[in-house]
């Protein structure tokens, strides 16, 4: 189990993110295109380097659904691979069967 402060500030991540999302998307095509004044793309980077660090989506941690294990993710499933293995086992995954040769 993760610590209930970790996965607090994941979550306000995953929301700044959001709210500025719209906002990072807009910046990144104007200093994308290549059509755009110089004086303009480097006020668009401006910009972007004043949003705050958290808007960026590369900050949010991909954490396990049921505990907030950060580590061993496994993306198809949304859980870790300690908890993916249980339920597995149990058969509480649809279509997944433990193997044996």
């Amino acid at each position: 189990m993760a610590k209930t402060s970790k996965i607090a500030k994941n979550e306000q991540r995953k929301r700044i993110v959001a709210l500025y999302a719209e906002r990072r998307a807009e910046l990144k095509r104007i200093i994308a295109a290549p059509t755009t004044p110089v004086a303009d793309r480097e006020a668009a980077q401006l910009k972007l380097q004043k949003l705050p660090r958290d808007a960026s989506p590369i900050r949010v941690r991909n954490r396990d659904a049921a505990d907030g294990r950060p580590r061993g993710y496994l993306r198809k499933a949304g859980i870790s691979r300690v908890r993916f293995r249980t339920m597995a086992h149990r058969g509480e995954l649809p279509g997944i069967t433990k193997s044996s040769w």
